[in-house]
């Protein structure tokens, strides 16, 4: 394949821990709105309609963030939300017994044909199938966002043993790296170009305004400790399918009407093609990041 640079590009692997959180940049988190209970309720449900895709074109948390999240050696790790298994096939690797708990049928029939060696289940964050004391872990891989934050911890306490890890990742393309840098451009330019028919409309849609918080937040009062944040980043190669199908991935595009999906795939094939030369065989370095907590109960 052909990679495309794009310009200076390049982003070296690196790895940063930090023993105390910082406070997340309300600057940044201010411009993208919240989402309604209603509306996250709606995408938090709605990958199962895409589960082949994600399986597909999803990529997992990197391993350097799972050793980091797994410190000690573990005999029996909880992974929440587990979707099609991504953090699941990394986790069997280094534990003896992984148990993945994944509300939608869909999603988990496909961690339970890929990744046989775990025992998967449904259950949700908030409502574990799971007697208390029995893990040596839980883990959230771009998952913990999606659920009731109170819940989840007074469940995660409950279930985990005592010095038990409760750890969350979310991974993926940066959305401050490069490449996403220069696509946002090309979409205000077209924006600002193109007037005829909802053009405009359809640009916007690729990139979804609402900003995940990806941050292990402990109230006061929660049995679990101040969380260590560590990250990761490093770059993944793409052509223009597996562009167009991590895209098809998120919530936001696999809800739309099939005729409105369709024309913004469209208007992504075209930005990409147009406008950043990646078509064909033709691969771009996507920047992408881990960001990793980990925490304990307080003793």
């Amino acid at each position: 394949m052909t990679r495309r640079g794009l310009g200076d590009w390049g982003r070296r692997v690196t790895n940063e821990s930090a023993p105390t959180p910082e406070a997340p940049d309300t600057a940044a988190t201010s411009e993208a709105p919240a989402l309604s209970a209603e509306e996250s309720a709606r995408r938090s449900a709605s990958f199962g309609a895409a589960a082949s895709q994600y399986a597909r074109f999803r990529p997992g948390p990197p391993a350097e963030s799972v050793a980091w999240l797994l410190e000690s050696a573990p005999t029996t790790v909880v992974d929440l939300g587990a979707g099609t298994g991504a953090l699941t096939r990394l986790l069997v690797e280094r534990v003896s017994d992984v148990i993945a708990i994944e509300p939608d049928d869909r999603m988990r029939e496909v961690l339970a044909r890929d990744v046989p060696e775990a025992s998967a289940r449904k259950g949700w964050g908030e409502a574990l199938p799971l007697e208390d004391h029995s893990a040596d872990a839980v883990l959230a891989s771009s998952s913990w966002h999606w659920m009731d934050a109170e819940l989840a911890l007074s469940e995660a306490a409950r279930v985990l043993r005592p010095a038990g890890v409760l750890g969350a990742v979310w991974s993926g393309p940066d959305p401050d790296g490069p490449f996403l840098a220069a696509a946002q451009a090309l979409l205000a330019q077209r924006r600002d170009d193109n007037d005829e028919d909802d053009s405009p409309d359809m640009a916007s849609a690729i990139i979804d305004p609402h900003r995940t918080i990806t941050e292990l937040v402990i109230p006061d009062g929660s049995p679990f400790a101040v969380p260590e944040h560590h990250v990761h980043t490093w770059d993944v190669a793409l052509n223009a399918e597996e562009l167009i199908g991590l895209l098809g991935t998120f919530s936001w595009i696999i809800l739309m009407t099939p005729e409105r999906r369709e024309r913004v795939v469209a208007e992504a094939r075209r930005l990409l093609a147009e406008g950043l030369g990646v078509v064909g065989d033709v691969t771009v370095d996507v920047a992408y990041r881990a960001d990793s907590w980990r925490t304990r109960v307080a003793g």
